[in-house]
C-alpha cells in the first residue's frame, strides 16, 4: 500500500533531486528504506533544501542521516541517528541488510545486517503514523492526530540549525568536545577525554560575569535565528561577518573542538566561516592530546616535545609518549632538562610557587620522582611544577618558558639547559660549551669540522623530509575534514602582520577617512577576504620594532564584546597602523551632537545600553584581562556603535599596560582630551584607573543630558563650566527633578528609576579621587536597574 501511494503521488510532486535519489514526501507506518537503495531513496523537505536517508560514510558503511541538498561539496551532514563517538567511533551499518523503518507501533528504528537495533526513536503512537522533513531541516514524527511525538531538533548532534534551541537538556557532541549549558546556566565548551575532563572555553581562568556571561537566568537556551545572529541566554552572541536575512547556515562544534557559524554561499555551494567562538586554537582542550603541544611560532601545528613520539601518527587526539621511562632504577641524577620557549601546559600543576629563583624551581622538581617537567615566569619568579602534561601551548608572548625532564642519555637534538640559565652570565671572553667535549665523541681541540658541515646539511635534510612528510600525513592521508582546514586558516588570519602594501591597497591609497584622533586617522578598508575594517595610521609612535610587537600582541589577545577587536597591525620602518574591526554605526558624538542627532536621536533604552555597555568593557579592562589597562581617554568619539547600538570602546590598546599589582602608572606626557580629563592630569598626581572613572562619569552625563557638558553650557543666558554645571544638575536632582536634567529632545519618554542612577553615578565619577568608584561597582549598580524589555526604538525625524 505504501509503495502504491509513492508511485501515484510522486508524480503529482516536483522536488529537487540530489545524486540521483528519488524524493519521498513523507514515511509511513510499515515503510521502510534499504541501505543498498541509499542512493536512490531519501526524504526531502518541500522546498529541496534537506535530504535525510542513508549517508555514505565508505565501503558499504551507512549513518541514517540528514544532510544539506544545496551543498556542492560533499554532504554536510547536519544530524546523525548513529553519531560518531570519541571513544568508539562510528557506528555505521552495513550497506547490505540494513534498513530504515517506521514500524506498525509508531516507533523509526535503524537497523544492522544481522537484524539488531542500532537506534530508535522510542515513540509508540500507533498506525496513521508519519515521519516528516521539515524545510528547517527538523525530521519529525507524528501522530494520527498530527501532534509531534518526536523531533530531531530535540536530539542535535554537533550541528544546531536556524531557530534550533539548544537548551539545558541538549548538547553538541563532536569527538570529546561538548557544548552545553553548565548548572550556573552558563554556555560552555567541555573537553571530555579518556583521562581528563576541563572546561577551556569561556575562559577558565576567570568567574562568568568576568568573562561577560551572566549567570542569573534559568532558560538557558541558546539559538541561531534567520539574520546570522547566535544569542544565548547568558550573554553570549556571536553575529555573522555576512549577517542579512535570505542566507543558508549552521552552527557546528568541529572535531577541533570549536564551534565555528557557517554561511552557504549560493553562487559556489561552498561553505565559508563567518564566525567562531574561541580566537586562539591553542586555548582548546586536548587538541594535541596528552603531552602535546600546540604551537603557534610558525602557524598552527600540534608537535610533540623532545624524547617524545606520536602514539598514532593518524590522530593527534591520542597525543604522545615518551621514549624513555621513569622508573625506581633511575635516580635524579639521570635526568635533565631541555627548554621549551615560551610554552607550558595549562593546569593540572603539581606545585606552584611564587617569588623564587629558576635554581630552586629547577631543584623543586628534579628532586620530585613524578615531576615531568616545570614552567618558570620571570619577573614574578612563578614556578609551576606538574605531573600531568596536558594542554600544552606555545606562545611567542608568553612570559615564561617550560622545562621537560629527559634522561641525560637522551637522543633528542636540542642541547639541555644549563642549571644556572637566568642566574648569572659567564665573565667576557669565556668559552661555552653545551655538554662536554666526549658528547660528541673527540676532544674539544681536535674537531674535524667538515664532518660537522656535512653532519648539518644532512640533518637540514632530514628535517625537510620530516616536515614535508608529516605536512602530507597530516592533511591528506589521514583525511582531515575540510571545514576544520578552514578553521585552521581562518585562526591564522585572526590576528596577523600585516605589510603595508596590503593595507595601502586595501584602503584604496589611505582614501576613504572615518575619523581622526590625536593617536593618528581611521581609514576605512577591504581586505583580500572582503572583509571589512579600520585601519588606523598612527602618529608619534616612539616605540622600536620589537617593543611595538610585543605590545600589540598582547592587545591582540584582549577580547570582550564591548571592546573593538584588534585584526592585526603593520611595522615597518617608521609606518605603524593597527587594524580594527568595521564598527557600523559610528561614534557615540555623532549621535548626540554632531548630524546623526536630528535624524535618528537615541532612545532611552539605546542610551541605557550604550552607558551598561561602556561600563562593561572598562570594567573589562581595569579588572578582567590579562593586563590591568587605563584607557586614558575616554570621551563620545572613542565609543563606537554596532549596527544594534551596542557600545564598543575603541582605543583602549593605545593605553599604556602595566602588570595587575601595580598601582600607578608613569607617564612621560599628559593623555587625554581636555573635558574628559580628571584633575590629577593637571596636578601632577600619580595616574591609576580612577581617571577613567572619571572620564566615564563626563560621558555618562552627556548621555543623559545630550549636551557637550565636557566644554560647558549655557544655563539661563550664562555661560558654565563643568563644576558648575554639576553643581546645579545636584541642586536640581536633589528637589527630585530629574527629567529637568534628562535630553528634552526624549519628551519625557525615559525610565526615572534608570536616569537618577545613571546621574548619581555620575556625580561619584566626578568627585575627588579617593570617593570615586570602582568600574565594577558601575556595572553592578546600573545591572540593578537594568530592565531588557523596556525598548523603545530610536525616534526618527
Amino acid at each position: 500500500m505504501a509503495v502504491l501511494l509513492y508511485l501515484v503521488v510522486l508524480p503529482l510532486l516536483s522536488f529537487p533531486i540530489c545524486s540521483g535519489a528519488s524524493p519521498w514526501p513523507t514515511m509511513t507506518t510499515g515503510s521502510h528504506i534499504r541501505g543498498e537503495d541509499h542512493d536512490k531513496v531519501s526524504l526531502i523537505s518541500p522546498d529541496g533544501t534537506f535530504s535525510c536517508g542513508f549517508h555514505e560514510l565508505g565501503t558499504n558503511a551507512l549513518t541514517f542521516s540528514i544532510w544539506y541538498t544545496t551543498s556542492s561539496t560533499n554532504r554536510t551532514v547536519v544530524w546523525t541517528a548513529n553519531p560518531y563517538s570519541a571513544e568508539s567511533g562510528y557506528s555505521p551499518v552495513n550497506k547490505y541488510g540494513s534498513r530504515i523503518s517506521l514500524n506498525h507501533d509508531g516507533n523509526l528504528v535503524l537497523t544492522d545486517t544481522n537484524g539488531t537495533t542500532v537506534w530508535q526513536s522510542k515513540t509508540s503512537a500507533g498506525k496513521h503514523t508519519t515521519a516528516t522533513l521539515l524545510n528547517s531541516g527538523n525530521l519529525v514524527i507524528n501522530d494520527s492526530s498530527n501532534n509531534i511525538v518526536w523531533q530531531s531538533f530535540h536530539s542535535p548532534t554537533d550541528t544546531l540549525l536556524p531557530g534550533q534551541n539548544l537548551t539545558k537538556d541538549t548538547r553538541l557532541v563532536s569527538g570529546y568536545h561538548h557544548l552545553y549549558f553548565d548548572n550556573d546556566n552558563v554556555l560552555r565548551m567541555l573537553y571530555d577525554g579518556p583521562e581528563i575532563t576541563s572546561i577551556y572555553w569561556p575562559s577558565p581562568d576567570y568567574n562568568a560575569e568576568k568573562n561577560g556571561r551572566n549567570r542569573f537566568n534559568s532558560t538557558r537556551i541558546a539559538v541561531l535565528d534567520d539574520m546570522g545572529n547566535f544569542v544565548s541566554s547568558d550573554g553570549f552572541k556571536i553575529e555573522a561577518s555576512d549577517s542579512g536575512p535570505g542566507i543558508k547556515r549552521r552552527i557546528t562544534i568541529d572535531y577541533d573542538g570549536n564551534f565555528r557559524m557557517y554561511s552557504l554561499n549560493a553562487s559556489t555551494g561552498k561553505w565559508n566561516i563567518t564566525g567562531q567562538a574561541v580566537i586562539q586554537m591553542c586555548y582548546v582542550h586536548g587538541l594535541c592530546g596528552k603531552n602535546g603541544l600546540c604551537d603557534y611560532s610558525n602557524g598552527l601545528t600540534c608537535r610533540c616535545p623532545p624524547d617524545y613520539e606520536m602514539v598514532d601518527p593518524t590522530n593527534w587526539n591520542k597525543g604522545c609518549r615518551p621514549m624513555f621511562s621513569i622508573d625506581k632504577n633511575r635516580t635524579p641524577e639521570d635526568f635533565t632538562f631541555i627548554k621549551q620557549p615560551h610554552a607550558d601546559y595549562y593546569g593540572f600543576d603539581l606545585s606552584s610557587n611564587q617569588s623564587i629563583s629558576f635554581e630552586a624551581c629547577w631543584n623543586i622538581c628534579f628532586n620530585t620522582s613524578t615531576c615531568l617537567s616545570f614552567t618558570y615566569k620571570g619577573g614574578d619568579g612563578w614556578c609551576y611544577t606538574k605531573d600531568l602534561l596536558y594542554n600544552g601551548q606555545v606562545y611567542i608572548y608568553f612570559p615564561g618558558d617550560n622545562y621537560m625532564k629527559v634522561p641525560k642519555s637522551s637522543n633528542s637534538l636540542i642541547p639541555y639547559v644549563s642549571k644556572q640559565e637566568g642566574l648569572n652570565c659567564e665573565p667576557p671572553g669565556s668559552e661555552i660549551m653545551l655538554g662536554s667535549a666526549s658528547m660528541y665523541g673527540t676532544k674539544k681541540d681536535s674537531i674535524n669540522w667538515t664532518y660537522f658541515y656535512v653532519f648539518a646539511a644532512i640533518l637540514g635534510a632530514l628535517e625537510l623530509f620530516v616536515i614535508v612528510t608529516g605536512w602530507y600525513l597530516f592533511f591528506k592521508k589521514h583525511n582531515i575534514p575540510k571545514s576544520m582546514e578552514d578553521g585552521y586558516k581562518m585562526i591564522t588570519n585572526q590576528f596577523r602582520r600585516f605589510t603595508y602594501r596590503e593595507l595601502r591597497e586595501a584602503t584604496g591609497k589611505f582614501k576613504e577617512e572615518l575619523g581622526r584622533g590625536g593617536a593618528g586617522i581611521v581609514y576605512r578598508g577591504v581586505l583580500e577576504d572582503k572583509k571589512i575594517v579600520a585601519v588606523k595610521k598612527l602618529t608619534d609612535v616612539r616605540q622600536g620594532e620589537e617593543e611595538f610587537w610585543a605590545e600589540v600582541t598582547l592587545i591582540g589577545r584582549i577580547n570582550h564584546i564591548n571592546l573593538v577587536r584588534m585584526w592585526g597591525f603593520c611595522s615597518e620602518g617608521k609606518n605603524r597602523l593597527l587594524v580594527y574591526e568595521y564598527v557600523e554605526n559610528e561614534s557615540l558624538d555623532k549621535y548626540l551632537f554632531g548630524e546623526r542627532s536630528t535624524e535618528s536621536l537615541l532612545g532611552w533604552s539605546q542610551r541605557f545600553r550604550i552607558a551598561l555597555g561602556t561600563a562593561r568593557g572598562l570594567a573589562y579592562l581595569h579588572h578582567e584581562c590579562l593586563e590591568w589597562v587605563v584607557h586614558c581617554d575616554v570621551k563620545p568619539e572613542n565609543i563606537l556603535l554596532t549596527r544594534d547600538f551596542d557600545a564598543k570602546i575603541a582605543d583602549f590598546g593605545l593605553a599604556k599596560l602595566a602588570k595587575r599589582d601595580s598601582t600607578s602608572f608613569n607617564f612621560t606626557h599628559m593623555r587625554g582630551t581636555m573635558g574628559y580629563m580628571a584633575p590629577e592630569w593637571a596636578l601632577n598626581l600619580p595616574i591609576n584607573a580612577k581617571v577613567d572613572v572619571y572620564s566615564y562619569g563626563v560621558v555618562l552625563l552627556e548621555i543623559v543630558t545630550g549636551i557637550r557638558v565636557s566644554s560647558g553650557i549655557m544655563l539661563k543666558e550664562r555661560q558654565i563650566d563643568f563644576q558648575e554645571f554639576v553643581q546645579e544638575a545636584k541642586h536640581i536632582l536633589s528637589n527630585g527633578n530629574v527629567s529637568d536634567i534628562v535630553d528634552d529632545r526624549l519628551h519625557g519618554h525615559f525610565d526615572t528609576e534608570q536616569a537618577t542612577a545613571m546621574v548619581k553615578i555620575a556625580f561619584s565619577c566626578v568627585e575627588e579621587r579617593s570617593k570615586r568608584p570602582t568600574m565594577d561597582e558601575i556595572v553592578k549598580v546600573l545591572m540593578s536597574c537594568d530592565d531588557e524589555d523596556d525598548y523603545h526604538p530610536a525616534y526618527s525625524y
